[in-house]
């Protein structure tokens, strides 16, 4: 049973029962640490709170319904900077951008595709041997450190 839940959580191309990597990204050619390695789940989630909280406030004063406005601009924000820049505001300060698995930046698709995922808060809380959250496999994308 772990094997097979252990699989479906991982993704089908992550190795499982004790082939695993050694570093985060050590398959997909990525560096252990520094510039273009895998980010942490750390940085990750720190991200997201530095784009979240600004919208969280600006939807308090903006509307009656604050919880769903603050959903609604975040994924806003995060459609607009990523596509733009290939990372969110958030991402900028904590040394992050957002990949596609070749090192380019990623189209508005796959950024619509993330966004959606992230916005229903559990996908990216399944990660694989990666760090690649479930909105991340689904996207093609990967975030990487930029320091």
């Amino acid at each position: 049973m772990s094997r097979w839940t252990g699989s479906w959580l991982s993704g089908p191309d992550t190795p499982v029962d004790g082939d695993r990597p050694k570093w985060p990204g050590e398959r997909l050619g990525l560096p252990a640490a520094g510039p273009g390695s895998v980010a942490g789940f750390g940085r990750r989630l720190a991200a997201i709170a530095v784009d979240w909280l600004p919208c969280s406030i600006l939807a308090q004063f903006l509307t009656t319904n604050p919880g769903l406005s603050a959903l609604v601009l975040f994924a806003l924000l995060t459609v607009v900077s990523v596509t733009a820049f290939g990372r969110s505001p958030g991402h900028a300060v904590t040394g992050l951008r957002v990949a596609m698995l070749d090192g380019s930046r990623p189209p508005l698709g796959a950024v619509l595709v993330r966004t959606i995922l992230i916005c229903l808060a559990v996908p990216p809380l399944l990660s694989n041997a990666d760090n690649r959250g479930l909105h991340d496999r689904a996207a093609g994308t990967i975030v990487l450190r930029t320091h």
